[in-house]
């Protein structure tokens, strides 16, 4: 049976269709929005606000589509106010979020900065993940890179890398000045830090983006 575009704040159950694209995805994939008191459409990133829903495929491309193609309304049909800087929005709670579970993964005391750090988590295989600033040097990073992937391919373990924020961002969360490389060790906080980079990677670059 097709999915309604609309629900009625229960969120469980497989599936869900995005109300531009009309596929049924995994609500991970997607991101819930509901019309508060005012019509505004506000997201729903943590699927808890009461309500009828509409789901809109979890990548900037497709809020952009939403917007653009009054979507939300045509779905609710009720009138409903959009801010054309939805997309840009998102992106930046997205980003915000990341930077939190990075702060909590470095009090956590699973974090180390400074290439000579990461390196000697690397040497004792502790690593579990790297993070790069995306606006530092490529070849700062490369044996780091190289020297990881080769430890966790002989682990058959993946190599999580995550190099889409900024130098400035990383040392905001952290706390330090000029964070250019950091590791991570296996802990909650961690796994929690590697689910949101990887919601934030998927919004910039697509659910298909390898």
């Amino acid at each position: 049976m097709p999915l309604d575009d609309v629900d009625d704040g229960d969120v469980r159950g497989p599936l869900r269709r995005c109300i531009v694209t009309r596929r049924e995805l995994p609500p991970d994939d997607l991101i819930r929005f509901v019309a508060d008191p005012s019509g505004t459409i506000v997201p729903d990133i943590n699927r808890k606000l009461p309500g009828r829903g509409v789901w809109v495929t979890s990548e900037r491309a497709a809020i952009e589509a939403a917007v653009k193609g009054n979507a939300f309304a045509k779905s609710l049909k009720r009138q409903v106010n959009v801010s054309p800087d939805l997309p840009a929005t998102l992106e930046a709670l997205f980003v915000e979020r990341l930077l939190n579970a990075l702060s909590l993964a470095n009090k956590a005391g699973l974090l180390s900065t400074g290439a000579e750090k990461v390196e000697k988590l690397l040497d004792g295989g502790r690593a579990v993940a790297l993070l790069h600033g995306t606006d530092g040097s490529p070849e700062g990073r490369r044996k780091l890179d190289a020297k990881f992937a080769a430890i966790q391919r002989d682990k058959g373990r993946d190599a999580p890398i995550v190099d889409w924020l900024t130098i400035e961002e990383l040392s905001l969360a952290i706390g330090r000045s000029n964070v250019v490389h950091a590791g991570l060790i296996q802990g909650g906080a961690t796994i929690r830090f590697l689910s949101q980079a990887e919601r934030l990677r998927r919004y910039r670059s697509g659910l298909s983006a390898s």
